[in-house]
């Protein structure tokens, strides 16, 4: 059972990071007229497949991408540095001090404060000025095969609303206030199909700081 569940979660790692793929190399040439409500839509897409990498890298980080740790950390390593050239290891390191130290001085994803402050302190507590700069080197070698407006609307717009989908569905409504509970976290109401759209089931969080080696597409069964 352990070994299915092993192929299954290498499997569905890899249609993830496939959809990525190609929606990226297919919208990078796509004729964009603002007037065509599919552009608003592939913004989206590509927001909800640009959370799905991230969240299959934290699957990695928990081991529950593939019984074989050199496959599940290559994953890890691979949907972190297309999600915008994260170094995996410090990633790694600093979510399981969040699972270690969860709500207290010690947790790197804890801020007392408001949305947008609690919002900056998450992203500057990861994001490093090397990769500001490789990424604006990489945007700017692009644009001289790709439209300037393709980018801007499907490989850095999507990314960067990613980041807030992952902030507000996986950090901050989870885990904002006090909670009487171990985890000190909380889960939105059981909503299967808002909780995938939202944030790939991340929205069940008590249940995630509970069952830290459920991968996420079986977390929605510890509901």
């Amino acid at each position: 059972m352990q070994k299915k569940q092993s192929l299954t979660g290498l499997l569905i790692a890899l249609i993830i990071i496939c959809c990525w793929v190609t929606s990226t190399i297919l919208l990078m040439q796509w004729t964009v007229d603002f007037n065509n409500p599919l552009v608003y839509f592939f913004v989206l897409l590509q927001m909800h497949l640009y959370t799905g990498l991230f969240i299959t890298a934290h699957d990695a980080m928990h081991g529950t991408i593939s019984s074989n740790k050199f496959l599940n950390n290559l994953t890890g390593y691979t949907c972190t540095f297309f999600y915008a050239l994260f170094w995996y290891p410090k990633l790694y390191t600093k979510h399981h001090l969040h699972h270690k130290h969860v709500h207290t001085i010690a947790d790197p994803d804890y801020y007392e404060g408001i949305f947008w402050r609690w919002y900056w302190q998450f992203i500057t507590n990861y994001l490093s000025i090397w990769q500001v700069v490789a990424m604006a080197i990489i945007f700017n070698i692009l644009k001289l095969w790709i439209p300037q407006t393709n980018l801007l609307l499907f490989w850095v717009a999507p990314a960067l609303l990613s980041t807030l989908q992952l902030f507000y569905f996986g950090t901050y409504q989870p885990h904002k206030g006090e909670h009487n509970n171990l985890h000190h976290s909380r889960s939105q109401r059981k909503n299967h199909l808002a909780a995938f759209l939202s944030c790939y089931f991340f929205g069940y969080h008590y249940e995630h700081h509970h069952s830290p080696g459920t991968p996420w597409w079986l977390l929605w069964r510890r509901v």
